[in-house]
């Protein structure tokens, strides 16, 4: 296997522990999360657990894939199969939003209008079918954040993101390396930023405008959707930091950057997600 470049042949790994330790990983991480949202006070620890040890088989998965890579075992045909597999990864993610814009578009669009029937109205005669709205029953007072302060500026942060990786994809295909490292350093610099408008977003959220995943619809569709989008930054931004150093150790050629590419591909899936939430989750409210 080691002459798959010569030979034409399909390199093969060694049987490897690293999937099971991310399924491990992940399974901690939905049970935590389901745990912390029925009140168990441990699930945020076995959630923070499930993190951690899914950072752990990122970094060692990518180092293993890396090391492969560096020592000449990928030929064309495993690039290929690689760029496949990507392909259909960010597919299967465009699917996964899909379901939680649908669920959006079903409840704001179809569902609203219909419990303001009036053959509902026996049932919840106090209830006004306009959306924002927590459901019929009474779930509190609560605001929605503003399209035009922190979000405008996250979705302003992501774009330029998505130029800077493209400045630093250009830099690589023309051999500069000390333009590619600046280029995603400011793009790794800038996803931080980003999780941390977030971060200070939820927070205002929760403390000053009573928006909270118990505030019914609303407040379910809207965490769901913010919350799974900034989890895919954070896993993008870990990938940006592993390609980042790489890059500062010298790998990737300007012909053969498969790795780098990838990453890339998933960064800029994220910066398109982002804008489908600017626009239907805090740009139309109303």
């Amino acid at each position: 296997m080691a002459n798959s470049q010569q030979s034409g042949g399909y390199y093969l790994p060694e049987p490897s522990s690293w999937p099971i330790k991310g399924s491990i990983a992940l399974f901690l991480m939905a049970s935590g999360f389901i745990w912390f949202l029925s009140g168990t006070k441990t699930g945020l620890w076995v959630m923070l657990v499930g993190l951690a040890f899914l950072v752990y088989m990122m970094v060692g998965w990518f180092g293993q894939v890396a090391g492969e890579s560096e020592s000449g075992k990928y030929n064309k045909q495993v690039d290929m199969s690689y760029r496949w597999s990507m392909s259909w990864f960010i597919f299967s993610e465009v699917m996964f939003f899909a379901a939680f814009f649908g669920a959006l578009y079903y409840a704001r669009t179809l569902s609203v209008p219909w419990l303001g029937d009036i053959d509902n109205k026996l049932l919840w005669p106090n209830y006004t079918p306009t959306w924002p709205t927590a459901g019929p029953y009474d779930a509190g007072a609560f605001k929605t954040i503003g399209a035009w302060g922190v979000p405008f500026w996250n979705t302003v942060i992501l774009l330029t993101s998505g130029l800077t990786i493209t400045l630093a994809h250009w830099a690589l295909k023309k051999n500069n390396r000390s333009q590619l490292i600046l280029w995603l350093a400011a793009t790794v610099a800038l996803g931080c930023l980003f999780l941390f408008f977030q971060a200070e977003e939820y927070i205002h959220a929760y403390k000053e405008l009573g928006l909270t995943l118990g505030k019914g619809i609303y407040g379910a569709t809207f965490f769901m959707l913010t919350g799974f989008h900034g989890f895919h930054v954070t896993i993008g931004t870990i990938m940006l930091i592993v390609i980042l150093f790489r890059c500062i150790k010298g790998h990737f050629k300007p012909h053969n950057h498969f790795a780098f590419e990838a990453v890339s591909w998933y960064w800029h899936f994220v910066d398109v997600v982002w804008i489908g939430l600017f626009i239907f989750v805090y740009a139309i409210v109303g």
